[in-house]
């Protein structure tokens, strides 16, 4: 077990809730004790309510070599300590809670390739600043046959089928059962929509601290494909799961607090009512957009999203170039309102604490050199954007990103030595794993040449 004084480092909050009293109070039974790898892939041991005043103390074993962390089988047990700030009881199996854990390797103290733990400490240094960083994640979603292969609504078939209300009252079952639970849970879920695919949806909550955002979002995810399940279908957040159709985005809307309530991002003597300070975060977002893309599009399909040619809708709702507007949704940041902008770069498949974290990284690092946001383009990008000449594009495949990342010294320190390699060595073998698959397009376009 790590010393006192690491634990209490990555403990989040003050909440020092006794989950074995929260297991006698609230009937649980079992705890999923989770954390979520490099990959985005959630992981989980289930743990009897007997035992987890121990694993509270001690955290529960995994063996990290087995998911996608750069590990080795050699290396010592790596320890899942539960942040009992976190624990939700889950709404549709009440004797089982789900809680977040923090990462710790046995001797040796936090992890600090895990991704909460990167995200508790880029926390950590904006409140050294006074400040607290607040968002709001878009988590749009497909809801598939069971096999993944296609709408599972075969009446959805509308051109423009955004916002169809007879489209997601055909699927009001699932929708309404997991709006109903985010309720339960607290969350203040304020609307859901049919989006802009055919078999689309997404749901919205209140916006909450980076942490809390990237729990509940990590917890969305899991609740929704286990609704979609029971249900028979489902549900993916892959950003491209159907070609021709939009993709799966997940737009964050960004603001910063001081300590005593006010929003940092607000003025309303300044352009677009976003203060100085607004200013140079939205500056260091956009300084390190193409490296940031390897985080925020973490897959080979995500480029499939933001390098996509128009849609059967009319249009990709994703952008492709680094600009900025006013509300404006053809590009990559929107400022729709004072004091906040809405970053819509995210697809689907970003891992919910590294989306918070380098957005945390970039903010922090436009902060401290003061950086400029550049030029605001308020045309259409989508008929227009050949005249934007001088904004950098956005990565066109998961390599470039990679190497953007790479070449990125400032952000890669922001978000941490260890992590940085960690996440460049295991993208890049993903990377080389795709390139070594043959698929059927080169069989049907180069067989015969």
């Amino acid at each position: 077990m790590p010393p006192a004084p690491v634990l209490n480092e990555i403990q989040q909050g003050t909440d020092m809730t006794d989950l074995a009293e929260f297991a006698r109070e609230k009937g649980i039974k079992y705890f999923m004790i989770s954390y979520t790898d490099l990959f985005g892939g959630q992981r989980a041991k289930l743990v009897p309510a007997q035992a987890i005043a121990d694993m509270q103390k001690d955290g529960a074993g995994f063996a990290g070599f087995a998911t996608w962390l750069d590990l080795t089988p050699a290396h010592p047990d790596m320890m899942a300590l539960p942040d009992p700030s976190a624990v939700i009881q889950l709404p549709w199996k009440k004797d089982v809670a789900w809680v977040a854990s923090n990462c710790i390797m046995s001797g040796n103290g936090a992890l600090d390739q895990a991704p909460r733990n990167v995200l508790a400490r880029l926390v950590a240094e904006a409140a050294e600043l006074g400040l607290d960083i607040k968002t709001g994640v878009e988590p749009e979603f497909f809801l598939l046959s069971p096999e993944g292969t296609s709408v599972a609504d075969t009446a959805d078939t509308a051109v423009k089928p955004c916002y169809d209300q007879q489209a997601v009252m055909r699927r009001y079952d699932v929708i309404a059962e997991i709006c109903d639970y985010m309720l339960e849970l607290g969350w203040e879920a304020y609307q859901n929509d049919h989006e802009d695919a055919n078999g689309q949806f997404e749901m919205n909550w209140k916006y909450d601290s980076a942490m809390a955002t990237a729990d509940k979002h990590s917890f969305f995810k899991f609740m929704t494909r286990s609704v979609a399940e029971k249900h028979g279908l489902r549900a993916t957040f892959m950003p491209k799961p159907i070609m021709g159709l939009t993709g799966n985005g997940c737009h964050a809307h960004i603001s910063v607090w001081t300590k005593d309530g006010k929003n940092a991002f607000a003025d309303d003597s300044k352009e677009l009512s976003l203060s100085d300070q607004g200013r140079h975060f939205l500056g260091g977002i956009m300084k390190h957009a193409s490296a940031l893309a390897a985080i925020t599009n973490p897959t080979v399909n995500s480029y499939k999203r933001i390098n996509a040619p128009r849609t059967t809708s009319g249009a990709t709702w994703a952008p492709n170039s680094v600009t900025w507007t006013g509300n404006n949704r053809t590009h990559m940041v929107r400022v729709p309102g004072p004091g906040r902008f809405e970053l819509r770069l995210p697809d689907g498949a970003v891992n919910p604490y590294l989306l918070q974290a380098v957005i945390i990284a970039a903010g922090l690092s436009g902060l401290k050199c003061k950086a400029d946001p550049g030029k605001r383009w308020d045309i259409d990008m989508y008929a227009e954007g050949h005249k934007v000449t001088d904004a950098p594009k956005l990565p066109l495949n998961l390599l470039d990103a990679i190497r953007a990342y790479d070449a990125d010294e400032g952000l890669k320190e922001a978000m941490g030595k260890e992590f940085s390699a960690a996440y460049i060595k295991l993208k890049t073998q993903e990377w080389n794993s795709y390139t070594s698959h043959l698929t059927q397009w080169e069989r049907d376009n180069t067989l015969d040449i």
